[in-house]
């Protein structure tokens, strides 16, 4: 059964990292459908471009230059937002930087920014958004995780801890806002697989190989469509994996999660260090926002075509060690009760 929506014309709609990827592609999808949009990222003629964007939809749009690391930076952005509309109807909690390479060879500074960003700058959004919904009695939170928030990623080690702790956190707020009777007050988790975005672009790299995303990558309007779904439904989906490939993943992890483990760091690792090529270290956007990847893509999606036959291949093995470990998962019971027996 389809769930019922609700018009997003004149609704107040925040958006964190509005600047490229998708915060900037959200922006102009609900610009379309009519929403006032409040703006934030730290690159504000990038983010001012963006607004004028969604204005020329019809829509009223303020750009807001926030640090979402910086706790009273995102109370301003708040503080703008109930100034200019008077309410919140919807906080999009989107966000976020990541550091390559090995754990120890990243400095630590960087791992402690990667957190300041992703998790605190997601838990002083959330904080505020909530005291306006609980206030009103409704809202919808939506924070944008990742797939490394279910099972980590081999040589991001801060932004897969950083992950884990949004998906924990709104686990809790869901129990809290329930318990507490807020029945119109939602906290949704969007967790992404690779996306072509310029994420990849922005990270910190201290792998000695250039960055690239793992495994099979998506357009980025998945993503979008979800967050737009999500801000539009009366009783949106408390956690949505996008990309088919985190799908399956996660129905193996629950199978086999050591299995999946290995196969995964194995793959990921190899593909990472086989590359020929060479980078330098350097911190990306993690400390400073940075004067490229502008845009909603990160031009992924091309490199990826003359790879297909491979991901062909891969999509016919992951099916087909799934159905294997189901079939061993089956078996194993049947033969224990019969050694019990005899």
């Amino acid at each position: 059964m389809a769930k019922s929506t609700q018009s997003l014309s004149n609704k107040v709609i925040v958006i964190t990292g509005a600047s490229s990827g998708f915060g900037r592609g959200a922006a102009l999808k609900f610009a379309k459908a009519g929403a006032n949009l409040v703006l934030a990222a730290r690159r504000d003629e990038l983010l001012e471009d963006v607004a004028e964007q969604c204005r020329r939809s019809g829509v009223k749009a303020i750009a807001v230059e926030t640090d979402v690391s910086e706790q009273k930076q995102v109370e301003l952005l708040a503080g703008a937002a109930l100034r200019h509309f008077a309410r919140i109807d919807v906080w999009v909690n989107n966000a976020g930087v990541g550091a390559l390479g090995p754990y120890t060879d990243v400095p630590i500074a960087e791992h402690e920014k990667v957190i300041r960003t992703n998790l605190l700058g997601t838990m002083y959004g959330s904080y505020v958004a909530l005291e306006e919904f609980y206030r009103r009695r409704r809202g919808t939170l939506i924070n944008v995780g990742s797939f490394a928030g279910y099972m980590g990623a081999p040589l991001m080690g801060s932004y897969a801890a950083s992950k884990f702790g949004i998906r924990g956190l709104d686990m809790a707020l869901r129990q809290e806002a329930k318990q507490a009777g807020f029945d119109h007050v939602h906290i949704c988790t969007v967790a992404p697989v690779s996306m072509d975005t310029p994420f990849f672009q922005h990270q910190a790299n201290y792998s000695g190989k250039p960055v690239h995303p793992y495994g099979q990558v998506y357009d980025p309007k998945k993503v979008i469509d979800v967050i737009y779904r999500m801000a539009s439904s009366e009783d949106p989906e408390d956690e949505v994996i996008v990309g088919s490939s985190g799908k399956v993943a996660r129905a193996i992890q629950r199978i086999s999660p050591e299995l999946l483990e290995n196969i995964y760091g194995s793959k990921s690792y190899k593909a990472h260090y086989k590359q020929s090529g060479s980078a330098p270290a350097g911190s990306g956007a993690v400390n400073h926002p940075v004067d490229y990847g502008n845009d909603l893509y990160g031009g992924w999606l091309a490199k990826q075509r003359s790879q297909r036959a491979g991901k062909l291949a891969l999509g016919i093995a992951i099916p087909a060690v799934l159905g294997y470990l189901a079939w061993q998962r089956v078996r194993q019971p049947a033969t224990t009760r019969t050694s019990e027996a005899a």
